[in-house]
């Protein structure tokens, strides 16, 4: 029997019901969901029949063996991104003709950022919200190479992290450098070792914490002693292994400054186990004009902020 096609205009409703089911794909699931859109797992599992009611179609699976989409909820899906993405840029166009910015615009950060003095984002967002107020900031975070990702993909407009390389779908502008030294816990060996008898070829004969993201290549041409012993993907894990007392490594020194300050960690030969990454603003090359990102990336080029 053949399908009834979707008849009528698509309404606000079809738009609400679509951005809801392209939510619950992106995150996996209804449980995942419920976070993300900020309502019960039986009102998602509603909108979800009416809208494949309204397509007259199954779009998913789900149930004790988890959730998957059919073939038609990932041709839906993929549909679906394409008509967001296409409003996104009449909303764009149209704004060419105002001079006043209204929309929605995405950034993607890193996370442990905040802490950093030397950061502008704090700033220059209060900045931009009181000049562009219609403009609404999707803000969020995740992983560099997360980031980088959702940025060529067109899901970020813009992101911010730190650089280790150069992808061809990208444009990197400067923002600022963080700085990192090396530290060990209060309860490791080297704490109270005096700084006369510290040396690279005596800090390297215990345990260091290598990096899994992308500048440990860089770490391992520039400390060559160091060996590493266990890895960690996120600053909060390297600062856990590091103030267990058995671990020596690498800590951006914004973020270790908590610890510091209470004598809980130490950097260890400050002058000569300390490295700058710099912090790069990307756009995806070649993109459309959007004057909402064109914005923004203007405040961040401007911005003018003394280190601390």
């Amino acid at each position: 029997m053949k399908r009834s096609s979707l008849s009528g205009q698509i309404a606000d409703i079809d738009l609400k019901l679509l951005r809801i089911f392209k939510t619950v794909v992106e995150c996996g699931g209804f449980s995942a969901a419920e976070v993300e859109l900020n309502i019960g797992r039986s009102a998602i599992s509603r909108q979800m029949s009416d809208l494949e009611t309204r397509l007259d179609m199954h779009l998913c699976q789900r149930g004790r063996s988890g959730f998957q989409l059919t073939e038609h909820g990932r041709l839906v899906y993929e549909a679906t991104q394409e008509l967001l993405v296409d409003l996104e840029k009449f909303r764009a166009n149209v704004n060419a003709v105002h001079s006043r910015l209204i929309g929605e615009l995405t950034l993607g950060l890193t996370d442990n950022m905040l802490t950093d003095p030397n950061s502008p984002v704090v700033d220059v967002l209060g900045a931009f919200h009181q000049q562009e107020p219609e403009v609404k900031i999707n803000l969020q975070v995740a992983a560099p190479n997360e980031v980088e990702r959702a940025v060529i993909e067109g899901r970020f407009n813009i992101g911010i992290v730190p650089q280790h390389h150069e992808l061809p779908g990208l444009e990197y502008y400067d923002l600022y450098h963080e700085t990192s030294l090396f530290y060990c816990g209060h309860n490791h060996p080297l704490f109270n070792t005096p700084a006369a008898r510290l040396s690279l070829n005596t800090i390297s004969q215990y345990d260091f914490i290598a990096p899994g993201y992308t500048h440990s290549v860089m770490l391992k041409e520039q400390f060559p002693q160091l060996k590493a012993c266990a890895t960690s993907y996120q600053v909060e894990g390297i600062a856990t292994l590091i103030l267990s007392g058995q671990y020596v490594g690498f800590l951006p020194k914004h973020y270790a400054a908590l610890w510091h300050d209470k004598q809980l960690i130490r950097a260890l030969l400050p002058d000569t186990l300390s490295y700058q990454v710099p912090f790069k603003i990307i756009v995806r090359r070649d993109s459309r004009p959007n004057l909402l990102r064109l914005a923004l990336l203007k405040a961040f080029k401007e911005s003018d902020i003394t280190p601390l």
